[in-house]
């Protein structure tokens, strides 16, 4: 069991815990939530005895491990699976004294101890993790030197995964990993054998792997039971109710105050006036909770070009004159939502990089709209802006005879208020540059907007605002994420990039997720396919019968809880005492059931038109 228990903690005189107190038991998969600069990585450091506290405790059972992902392995010319099996430090040490010891008692505990820790099952345990983050069997037996950064960090993460501590702290783990890493890990997750905390802003992570959710707010913690989307309905609730009470208790401040007001001069009210003063010095003020800081993203459209804006014939693309992807005979439009899927190392990113002209084909035909502009959002593009530049330098470098309010209204789109405009970039948080490298993505109201995991350093309300742009931008885009939640709400045609190939996916997301989770092979169409491509509706349709399912959907919903509700009431036995009244009660119930059953209907009718404007 964790406990945490009345801490408080401060950075530089800024409380982040003040008497946070919340309790894991062992074996509970956790979630941590809460706003950017609250202090979640910073718990995790408290967690681990690497910060002091300022005041309570935290408390583990004794001789418990604490595991984490605190920095990338090093380059070194050890194997990828031998730095995975050295993170296993019990099990090292005892196969190096196996080596040496003589006593045979000692002998003995060696042996019990490594059966006990199943020792000669790790090669292949360890083999199984890399392989599900992605590390093909010839990659295991590379030198973590061999890799780039982000793929050290999913060696890393192998390690703790192997070591399997008794309290597993992950925070964000699916940054450095694709959709294929981030599903493997929610399933390797969900079995865990101990306690997991795990930091991050992977909606559907939060929903599947993990049982609670922590939340980190106001210097407080509230541990929530069931999912991230169970725990956003409580949350609701609660604030609903807390602006309830606040209102309520304003207006009976209001009312003794406005007694005060007209008769503490009277002598004859005198005492009634002063008896609610002290009422109101009594009351506990209870505070209305605070809107959440929402930023929308601001992208600007574009002018309508003629389809198409991108074909292709016959094309192959690759580096050093060897193909990647062969003969691509593709077509974008100005209205496609395009995902691209596929596992890691199948050329996905390369054709991200010959859509945005950033690769040359090696041969076959790329016909581009003479006025397309493209704008693009690749994985490293974060960590290639000038970190001794403030925002306002990198937008004014592109936009050099705007004025500075305009420039300044740019950054305040992407939510980088004045504060961070005037900050240097290597001064702002993770989310706050990658706000910044959307805006430099769409500046020039693209056509075409590729984005290449746009989402790995936005938290939950940003992804939710990025969302809502991309499914109001006029635009094509082209998606790569393993954001199965960002992909679902945008994509509405999926490409899979497999041997060499790309051809559009015949399921959908949850099929592609089932695909993956099993082991079988994802199919795509053939490409030689002789039915012509469906003829799509256009997107302000397509747009406008998913607001129609929606209204459809929370249609039911609320007759489902007003029969819900009417069941109650005809449960009561005291109803029935008057029967007029228990007559009219049933009869109330009965024209609910004959409204769900058109709600219902109007529901699945929409979600048939849907389907048919999607797919053509």
């Amino acid at each position: 069991m964790l406990r945490i228990d009345d801490i408080s903690y401060s950075i530089q005189g800024r409380p982040l815990f003040e008497g946070a107190s919340a309790t894991i038991p062992e074996g509970y998969k956790v979630g941590l939530v809460g706003p950017n600069g609250a202090g979640k990585t910073t718990l995790f450091r408290l967690i681990r005895g690497e910060l002091s506290l300022d005041g309570g405790e935290i408390g583990l059972p004794s001789r418990a491990r604490i595991g984490g992902v605190a920095q990338e392995s090093a380059a070194t010319d050890t194997s990828v699976l031998d730095t995975v099996l050295a993170a296993d430090v019990e099990r090292a040490a005892l196969l190096a004294e196996s080596h040496t010891a003589t006593d045979a008692h000692r002998i003995a505990e060696i042996q019990t101890r490594l059966a006990d820790i199943d020792a000669w099952s790790a090669e292949a345990r360890a083999a199984s993790i890399l392989d599900g983050l992605g590390f093909s069997t010839a990659d295991q037996a590379r030198p973590t030197a061999d890799f780039s950064g982000g793929w050290r960090m999913r060696v890393a993460l192998a390690g703790v995964l192997f070591a399997q501590p008794d309290v597993l702290l992950l925070d964000e783990p699916t940054n450095y990993l694709d959709l294929e890493g981030a599903l493997w890990l929610e399933t390797y997750l969900a079995r865990y054998p101990h306690t997991v905390i795990i930091i991050s802003h992977d909606r559907d992570l939060l929903n599947r792997a993990v049982g609670h959710i922590l939340h980190l707010e106001q210097r407080k913690l509230t541990l929530y039971t069931g999912g991230y989307d169970d725990f956003a309905r409580m949350r609701a609730e609660k604030r609903a109710l807390q602006a309830a009470e606040a209102r309520k208790q304003a207006d009976r401040r209001a009312h003794l105050q406005s007694f005060v007001d007209r008769f503490r001069a009277k002598a004859s009210k005198a005492r009634q006036a002063q008896a609610r003063i002290k009422m109101l010095a009594k009351m506990d003020p209870i505070t209305a909770p605070e809107e959440a800081k929402f930023h929308r993203f601001g992208f600007p459209q574009p002018e309508e070009l003629s389809p198409p804006i991108i074909a292709m014939e016959g094309v192959s693309v690759g580096y050093d004159g060897r193909p990647v992807l062969r003969k691509l005979s593709l077509r974008i439009d100005q209205d496609d939502r395009i995902a691209l899927l596929g596992r890691n190392g199948q050329g996905k990113s390369t054709l991200s990089k010959l859509l945005a002209d950033r690769l040359s084909a090696l041969e076959g035909k790329v016909t581009r709209s003479s006025k397309l502009r493209i704008g693009y959002f690749a994985q490293h593009q974060v960590d290639e802006l000038d970190l001794a530049e403030t925002p306002l330098a990198h937008v004014r470098r592109l936009r050099p005879d705007e004025a500075q309010a305009r420039l300044r209204a740019r950054l305040a789109g992407f939510g980088l208020m004045e504060a961070q405009a005037e900050t240097k970039v290597g001064q702002l948080s993770g989310g706050q540059k990658a706000r910044l490298s959307l805006l430099l993505a769409t500046i020039d109201a693209p056509h075409l907007l590729i984005l290449d995991e746009p989402t790995n350093h936005l938290d939950i309300e940003s992804r939710e605002a990025l969302t809502e742009a991309l499914n109001d931008y006029t635009g094509a885009v082209v998606l790569v994420s393993h954001d199965m939640h960002l992909l679902g709400l945008v994509a509405d045609r999926l490409w899979l990039v497999k041997d060499g190939a790309v051809a559009p996916y015949e399921g959908d997301l949850d099929d592609y997720r089932r695909f993956l989770l099993s082991g079988d092979e994802p199919k795509a169409k053939p490409a030689d396919e002789p039915k012509p491509a469906p003829k799509r509706a256009p997107r302000d349709e397509v747009l406008a019968l998913r607001a129609e399912v929606r209204r459809a959907e929370e249609r039911v919903q609320k007759l489902t809880e007003m029969l819900e509700k009417l069941d109650v009431k005809l449960a009561d036995p005291a109803l029935y005492n008057d029967p007029h009244e228990a007559k009219r009660w049933s009869s109330k119930r009965a024209e609910a059931v004959q409204a769900m059953g058109r709600a219902e209907d109007i529901w699945m009718n929409a979600l048939e038109n849907l389907d048919i404007a999607e797919r053509g």
